[in-house]
């Protein structure tokens, strides 16, 4: 049971992974594409590091590997939010629909 949990995990993560890469390709702007970026890989890093960590041989390897996620979940925030610093500060416009 354990192993189609952790496969079944795996799989998703993945499928978040390559929405957010979707994302990242077809998103028009920097701020739409550092959204999609920050849901989708976040989600898929966590559901990756736990499905890892349900086939870990030890407690102590499937805490550090969940330990990796808030990690990475506050260096992402910083990124992203330095990234659209950066943007706003250069004065890259959010886009917007053109239309009637």
């Amino acid at each position: 049971m354990t192993e189609w949990l952790s496969m079944a995990l795996l799989v998703v993560g993945a499928f978040f992974f390559f929405a957010g890469t979707a994302g990242l390709l077809r998103f028009p702007d920097v701020y739409s594409r550092l959204h999609a970026l920050a849901k989708a890989d976040n989600l898929g890093l966590g559901c990756v590091l736990l499905g890892l960590a349900l086939q870990a041989e030890s407690i102590a390897a499937a805490l550090k590997l969940l330990l990796i996620w808030p990690l990475v979940l506050s260096a992402s925030g910083g990124i992203g939010f330095a990234i659209a610093r950066r943007a706003h500060t250069l004065g890259i416009a959010p886009w917007r629909k053109e239309g009637p």
